[in-house]
C-alpha cells in the first residue's frame, strides 16, 4: 500500500524555518532569545520565560474556578489545587524538609501527583518522581540512589516497596494516600488524608500562604530517572530552565506553524473557551510532567486522567469532557481512528493530537486527517535527558514529511557526528547531538556516566539520524540496537516502517536473532489490528517489495496484544528477542 502524498494548502510553505525563527525570536517578542553562560558554556536562551517553577505556579491563581484535574468523579479546580499545595508545602516544611532535599513521588497518575510535585518543588526540594511500574527492589533502588529524605506514595506502591524502606538509610518520613489500611505501624508513615484530606474536599480549605523560598533558574529542580531499555536507569538532574524552556519550545513550535502557513500567530485570550487534555502518558516521565502537566497549569487547561489507558473510555471521556488535545504514544492515535465503534461517539472537539516516543508509520498522519479533518497533528522528538521535547513536527510540515520528526527550537542546535568525531553532511547518517537550554546538567552522583554522555553543553543521544537541506531530523535507529548482518548495517526503523506500511499491521518491532556466521538476522514481532488478517509470509513478502532482500525479517511472530513498552511508550525489545528462543 503506498501512502498518498497529502494535500497541502497552495503556497505551502509561505515562509522557511530560519526566517520564521527570526521574527519570532525578535527583539521585545515574548519568544526573544538571548545567549547566556551556563555552566561554562555558552547557549541560546528564552529571554522572557519565567526564571523559576516558582512563578509558574504563581501564574495558576488567575484561572480560580476553572477546572484543573478531572479524575473519575473527581473534580479539582485551579483554585482548590493551589490550596492543596499551599498546605502540604507547610507541612513538608514542618516535616523538616529543606532546600536541596530529595522528595520522592511514587503514584500513579491521580491529582496528589501534581500536588505532591508542586509542594515540593515550591519548598526548594528536588522533586524525585520514580516510576510506578517499578518493583519494589527498583523503587529501593531508586531511593537510595537519589537519597530521598520523604516520600509521597499512593497504597499500591507502597505495598510493593515497604519491605524494603529499611534498606533506605536517608528515608525519614513516608506519606501514603487513598490507603484502606486504619493502623499504619510504621512510625515514619502517615496517611496523606491527614493533612489534606480528599481531593474533593480541597476547595474548602484556608488558603495558606506559599512558600518564600529563594529558587533559581539553573538550581535543581528534579531528578528523572531514565527509561531506557537496557542497563541500570540514571538520574537525569533537571533545572528550572530546563523545564521551563522545553514549555517555550512547544510554544514556538505552535508559532512556527502560523508563520509557516502565512498567518499571524493568534494572541492569548483568556475569555476563550477552556481547552482539555486527556493525559494518557504518567506524570513521572518528562513527557507527562513537563510536556502536558505544567504547560496545562500555565494555560489554564483540563487535565482528565485515567487509571490506565482503555481506548473504550477514552472516546467516552472525549466526548463528555469536551477535549481538545489527545495523544502519547502512536498506538494511542491508531486505538482511537482504528475503534469499531468511532463513529458512535461525538469527537468534534479535539483539536490536535501529538505523539512521540515510538516510530509511527507514514500513514497515520493521513488516516488522521481523514477522521479529523480540521485536525492539527504532530510529532516530536526528545528524551529524559532534553527535558522532553526537542525537536518538534506539526501542522502543514509533518503532513509534509511524516517520516521526521521535525525541526529544533530558535534556541535549540543539532549536529550529525560520524565516528571519527566529524560533523556529518546533508542526508548522512551519524549519531544525533542536540544542545540547548532544555538538556540537564548531569546524571545524578554518576561522574564518568555524565562526562560519557555530555560534551560542552551537548548530549549525545546514542541515536542514529539524518538532518535534510530545511533542518528536519530523521531518526534512523538507536545505535546500540542497529543490526549488523555480515558486515551490513541495518536499521530497524527503517524495517519497521515498512512493517506500519501493510494494511494490518498495527504494531512492529525488528529485533537481532543470533546467527553464528552472519553475526544476527533481522527477526519481527508485530500485533494486527482488530479483524485484520497476515500470514508471516505475506508480511515478509510485503518488505520484500520496499527493501533489500538482507533486510527482511527471517521471522516474523504474531503477539496477541499491544507490544511491551516502558513508560516513554518505547517497545521494550529486550522483552521480545526472548521470543524467538535461544
Amino acid at each position: 500500500m503506498t501512502t498518498e502524498a497529502p494535500t497541502l494548502p497552495a503556497g505551502f510553505p509561505a515562509m522557511s524555518i530560519d526566517e520564521a525563527h527570526r521574527r519570532m525570536t525578535a527583539a521585545g517578542s515574548m519568544l526573544e532569545v538571548e545567549e547566556r553562560e551556563i555552566r561554562g558554556v555558552r547557549i541560546k536562551t528564552w529571554k522572557n520565560a519565567p526564571p523559576t517553577l516558582a512563578e509558574v505556579f504563581g501564574m495558576s491563581a488567575f484561572f480560580g474556578d476553572r477546572t484543573y484535574m478531572v479524575n473519575d468523579d473527581e473534580r479539582v479546580t485551579f483554585d482548590a489545587h493551589r490550596r492543596a499545595v499551599a498546605r502540604f508545602a507547610a507541612q513538608l516544611i514542618a516535616d523538616g524538609v529543606e532546600k536541596g532535599d530529595r522528595v520522592a513521588i511514587i503514584m500513579r497518575n491521580i491529582p496528589e501527583w501534581s500536588v505532591a510535585f508542586w509542594a515540593a518543588a515550591l519548598v526548594g526540594a528536588i522533586v524525585t518522581p520514580l516510576n510506578a511500574w517499578w518493583t519494589g527492589p527498583e523503587l529501593e533502588y531508586g531511593l537510595q540512589d537519589s537519597g530521598t529524605k520523604l516520600a509521597i506514595a499512593d497504597a499500591e506502591r507502597w505495598e510493593r516497596f515497604r519491605e524494603h524502606a529499611d534498606n533506605c538509610p536517608d528515608l525519614k518520613k513516608i506519606y501514603v494516600s487513598r490507603s484502606n489500611e486504619q493502623d499504619i505501624s510504621d512510625p515514619r508513615v502517615q496517611k496523606l488524608e491527614d493533612v489534606l484530606g480528599t481531593p474533593n474536599g480541597w476547595a474548602a480549605m484556608a488558603l495558606g500562604d506559599l512558600p518564600g523560598v529563594a529558587l533559581d533558574p539553573d538550581e535543581d529542580a528534579t531528578i528523572f530517572y531514565t527509561s531506557g531499555t537496557t542497563g541500570k536507569p540514571k538520574g537525569a538532574v533537571i533545572t528550572h530552565r530546563n523545564i521551563i524552556s522545553n514549555v517555550f519550545n512547544a510554544l514556538a513550535a505552535q508559532t512556527r506553524a502560523f508563520l509557516r502557513r502565512g498567518e499571524a500567530p493568534p494572541m492569548p485570550n483568556p475569555l476563550a473557551t477552556q481547552k482539555g487534555i486527556l493525559i494518557s502518558v504518567p506524570f513521572f516521565h518528562a513527557t507527562g510532567c513537563f510536556a502536558v502537566m505544567i504547560p496545562a497549569l500555565l494555560a489554564g487547561m483540563k487535565l482528565v486522567m485515567q487509571r490506565r489507558w482503555n481506548v473504550d473510555q477514552a472516546l467516552g471521556l472525549i466526548q463528555t469532557e469536551r477535549l481538545t488535545n489527545a495523544g502519547g504514544v502512536p498506538t494511542i492515535a491508531w486505538q482511537i481512528i482504528e475503534h469499531p465503534t468511532f463513529d458512535d461517539y461525538d469527537l468534534s472537539s479535539l483539536e490536535n493530537i501529538s505523539y512521540g516516543g515510538a516510530p509511527s508509520a507514514p500513514e497515520l498522519v493521513r488516516r488522521l486527517k481523514e477522521r479529523f479533518p480540521k485536525l492539527t497533528t504532530g510529532q516530536g522528538w526528545g528524551m529524559t535527558e532534553t527535558s522532553a521535547t526537542a525537536t518538534s513536527n506539526v501542522a502543514e510540515d509533518y503532513e509534509r514529511k511524516p517520516t521526521s520528526c521535525g525541526v529544533a527550537s530558535p534556541t535549540g542546535e543539532v549536529r550529525i557526528v560520524g565516528g571519527e568525531g566529524q560533523d556529518m553532511p546533508v542526508g548522512e547518517v551519524g549519531e544525533l547531538w542536540y544542545r540547548g537550554p532544555i538538556v540537564v546538567r548531569g546524571y545524578w552522583n554518576k561522574p564518568q556516566a555524565t562526562a560519557e554522555t555530555f560534551v560542552d553543553g551537548w548530549v549525545k543521544t546514542g541515536d542514529l539520524a539524518r538532518v535534510d537541506e530545511e533542518g528536519f531530523v530523521y531518526i534512523v535507529d538507536r545505535a546500540k540496537d542497529m543490526l549488523i548482518r555480515g558486515g551490513e548495517n541495518i536499521y530497524c526503523v527503517e524495517v519497521e516502517n515498512a512493517l506500519y506500511d501493510h494494511p494490518a499491521v498495527m504494531d512492529a518491532a525488528v529485533v537481532g536473532i543470533p546467527h553464528r556466521t552472519l553475526g544476527e538476522e533481522p527477526g519481527a514481532v508485530v500485533h494486527l489490528k482488530a479483524d485484520a488478517a497476515a500470514t508471516e509470509e505475506e508480511l515478509r513478502h510485503y518488505v520484500a517489495q520496499k527493501l533489500a532482500a538482507f533486510k527482511v525479517p527471517v521471522k516474523i511472530l504474531f503477539h496477541p496484544e499491544t507490544l511491551p513498552r516502558n513508560a516513554n511508550g518505547k517497545i521494550l525489545k529486550r522483552d521480545l528477542k526472548g521470543l524467538f528462543g535461544a
